[in-house]
C-alpha cells in the first residue's frame, strides 16, 4: 500500500466547520469505496491549505476511474464549503502495509480479516492478498459500505477474543459460528459478490478449541456436514474448503504447529 497527501485549498472564506464536514464526507465516500484504508485521518490547516494523509492500496487508488457516486457527490460538494478539488501527493510506499494483489482475474476469492489488519477484507485465493474493492462492482447502494463494516465487527470481535478479559465467548461465537449473525451477513455478502463478479467467494471462518488434533483433522463442514479437509494447508492458514458451502477455516488454532 502506498502513503498519500491530500491537500484542499480555500478559495474563498469558510469556516473550519464548513471545510472539516466537507473534507471528511469525501474521506468516508472514499473509504467506503476501498480507495483508502483505515478510520482515523488527522486534517490539517496550514496558509489555507487543509491536509490529510491517507494510506491507499494501489498508487492510482484516488484516480477518478474508480470513484463512486458518493465520491463524485462529495467532492461536488467541497466547493460548497469553498474548496478547491483535491490534489494527491504520493509520499511512497508503506513498509509495513500489505501489498495489494496484482492478479486481476482470480479463479476464487476469500472474504478474510482480522484484528491486526486494516487493508481490504476480499483477498485473492490463489495468493491470499488482498484485493482493492474499486475493482469490484459494489455490493450495495453504490459502495462497498456493507463489506467495511462487516469487517469493522469481524475485527472487534477478533480483539475482543484475543484480549479475553470481556466478552471473549461471544466474540468467538460471532466468528466461529455458522448460526451467529456475523457469519450470515458475511456468507450474504460472499454470494452477491460471487453473483456480481462470477467468480466464486468463499467466506473465512475461525476455529479455536475442540478436543485433540486428530478430532480436529476429521472434522466435518458445520453447514453441510460433508468432508472437506484439503491435502494440503494453503496460505499457513486454510486447512479445510468447502466448495458446497462456499466455506474455509483451519484446524484449531490451539493444535496448529
Amino acid at each position: 500500500m502506498y502513503l498519500a497527501i491530500i491537500e484542499l485549498e480555500c478559495f474563498a472564506d469558510t469556516t473550519i466547520s464548513q471545510a472539516e464536514k466537507a473534507i471528511n464526507q469525501l474521506l468516508d465516500c472514499w473509504r467506503y469505496n476501498g480507495q483508502i484504508i483505515g478510520r482515523e485521518f488527522p486534517i490539517v490547516l496550514k496558509d489555507a491549505v487543509f491536509s490529510v494523509r491517507v494510506l491507499c492500496p494501489e498508487v492510482d487508488s484516488l484516480q477518478e476511474n474508480y470513484q463512486s457516486q458518493q465520491v463524485k457527490h462529495a467532492k461536488q460538494a467541497l466547493s460548497e464549503a469553498s474548496l478547491l478539488s483535491p490534489k494527491v501527493k504520493i509520499l511512497g510506499r508503506d513498509i509495513n502495509a500489505d501489498d495489494s494483489d496484482n492478479c486481476l482475474s482470480p479463479s476464487w476469492k476469500i472474504l478474510y480479516t482480522n484484528y491486526l489488519q486494516t487493508c481490504s477484507p476480499l483477498r485473492c485465493g490463489e495468493h491470499f492478498t488482498p484485493m482493492p474493492l474499486y475493482h469490484f462492482p459494489a455490493v450495495a447502494n453504490g459502495d462497498h459500505r456493507q463489506l467495511i463494516k462487516w469487517q469493522e465487527d469481524w475485527s472487534a470481535c477478533d480483539q475482543l477474543q484475543m484480549n479475553g478479559s470481556i466478552l471473549e465467548f461471544s466474540a468467538i461465537q460471532e466468528i466461529s459460528s455458522t448460526h451467529s449473525r456475523l457469519f450470515q451477513r458475511g456468507s450474504d455478502l460472499c454470494k452477491r459478490l460471487e453473483y456480481l463478479t462470477k467468480t466464486p467467494t468463499y467466506l473465512y471462518l475461525y476455529r479455536v478449541g475442540g478436543d485433540s488434533l486428530l478430532a480436529e483433522s476429521q472434522r466435518h463442514c458445520p453447514s453441510c456436514n460433508q468432508p472437506w479437509r484439503l491435502t494440503e494447508n494453503l496460505h499457513d492458514i486454510l486447512d479445510f474448503k468447502c466448495e458446497r458451502c462456499r466455506l474455509v477455516s483451519n484446524i484449531s488454532w490451539d493444535f496448529k504447529s
